[in-house]
């Protein structure tokens, strides 16, 4: 078979097999003879050579056979000038094109321990959106995020691993994703995994169950950087902690640099292994506080940027963002999806969006939000502030003395409730809607003008969302 054939046969084996597979399995192939039926091709390692062997040699088979040459079997050898030791698997090409990226595993799959092996890996791509450019630094990630751009960089090891934990929506995924584009820009040729602690189970249950286990061992144990996201699902798992370990060790003692997410700090996983939390901790382990309101109204302020590209025609009025930020306090995932549907509910009905928008639309999400903060725990909030009674919030008393924390009170209700004025006004004695109105704008006022009414507003704010 001349070499011009084997291309042409190369050709239609990557219309068969998809580019990764192609690059990974088929490409490396060199034809060498045809031997008394047995088409002999050069492989750079064992390992290589026996996967395309259980994996694509009938398919291998047919085609050459489809292109009438005499051949009944396949043999695969080593390339003498191959390295002696197994060569460590490059990184897929191509592998990070795009939103809809085939690989979960930036690491060309000739570690895969099978066909169902790399498709399993697959499930979960890379976000593109993910990066460290659009990661939003505040006060209480800020550890987080230098500790990610650190391993990021790559070169030397200097803490192993690198625990990142906290809980839903305070950025893990997005700073574990982050380190992995880094990774794969600054040394394209680095074998990195990133996996779910899930993903790593079904690996090894299905290695177990298919007597693959040496496969699997090699997939785990042949990487340049392991990365799991929440590790705290193998808990209680027995076997997989145990392989889990084995790994973990196995890359350590090869300086190879580990990096783990999990819900909460491993020594509080409930059923993991105490030699396992002592691993997990041996290296740093960075805490994801619970976002504050400058940080949220970062974010917000950084996804309008975003959402413009998408509506550039759409305006948004003063003090919706800060609205948001003050609401929705407990994830930042919700945050993001609200302003999201905001943008996409103004586009379809044609409106600018302003707090009426705001509050209809999202009616669901902040009536979630206001579960944690009521009318009567601001206004006991205020008058313990203002160290007045709380009958002289609701009261008829015109005093300024008792009017202006009135006021703040019913800002605060404004912003951090649900509730409409014609309710708020109700919870203050009676009060008409106009008067919360009139007192909600005053406050809105002063808080430009005056110092000591925004550092109040301020300071209560941070004590009711504490």
């Amino acid at each position: 078979m001349t070499e011009e054939k084997w291309g042409q046969l190369r050709n239609r084996l990557l219309k068969t097999v998809g580019q990764n597979n192609f690059t990974t399995w088929i490409e490396p192939l060199e034809f060498d003879t045809v031997d008394g039926g047995v088409a002999v091709f050069k492989v750079p390692t064992n390992f290589m050579g026996n996967y395309v062997s259980q994996n694509f040699a009938d398919l291998i088979l047919h085609e050459l056979t489809m292109s009438g040459e005499p051949v009944q079997r396949l043999a695969f050898r080593v390339a003498a000038n191959s390295p002696a030791r197994p060569a460590e698997p490059a990184v897929a090409a191509g592998s990070f094109s795009g939103a809809q990226d085939d690989l979960a595993v930036m690491t060309a799959p000739a570690a895969a321990a099978g066909r169902d092996t790399l498709e399993a890996l697959q499930a979960a791509p890379l976000d593109p959106r993910f990066t460290f450019d659009s990661f939003v630094v505040g006060k209480p990630n800020e550890l987080a995020h230098a500790a990610a751009r650190r391993v990021g960089e790559g070169g030397p090891v200097t803490f192993n691993p690198l625990v990142l934990y906290g809980g839903v929506g305070l950025g893990k995924t997005h700073l574990m994703h982050a380190i992995a584009w880094e990774l794969k820009e600054k040394n394209p040729h680095l074998n990195v995994l990133y996996l779910s602690a899930e993903q790593f189970m079904y690996r090894f249950v299905q290695a177990l169950r298919e007597r693959k286990m040496m496969d699997f061992k090699h997939l785990f144990r042949s990487v340049d950087v392991l990365m799991v996201d929440d590790v705290q699902f193998i808990a209680g798992k027995d076997s997989t902690q145990e392989e889990f370990f084995h790994t973990f060790n196995a890359l350590v003692d090869q300086n190879k640099q580990i990096i783990i997410s999990a819900d909460r700090a491993p020594g509080e996983i409930k059923d993991l292994e105490d030699r396992v939390k002592s691993r997990l901790q041996c290296g740093l382990v960075v805490d994801l506080h619970p976002t504050d309101y400058e940080l949220r109204l970062g974010i917000l302020q950084t996804k309008v940027q975003q959402q413009r590209e998408t509506y550039p025609d759409l305006r948004i009025a003063d003090g919706v963002l800060e609205f948001l930020a003050h609401r929705i306090s407990t994830n930042v995932r919700v945050l993001e999806g609200a302003l999201t549907r905001l943008f996409a509910f103004a586009s379809l009905v044609g409106r600018e969006i302003d707090m009426d928008l705001t509050q209809d639309c999202l009616a669901d999400v902040l009536r979630a939000s206001e579960r944690k903060i009521t009318v009567e725990e601001i206004q006991r909030k205020v008058s313990e502030y203002y160290n007045i009674r709380m009958s002289d919030i609701i009261g008829p008393k015109r005093l300024r003395s008792y009017a202006r924390p009135r006021q703040v009170a019913m800002y605060l209700c404004k912003q951090l409730t649900s509730r409409s004025l014609p309710e708020i006004g109700r919870r203050f004695g009676g009060r008409d809607h106009t008067t919360v109105m009139h007192g909600v704008k005053r406050i809105e006022e002063l808080k430009l003008t005056d110092g000591q009414i925004a550092e109040d507003v301020e300071m209560l704010r941070r004590s009711l969302e504490a």
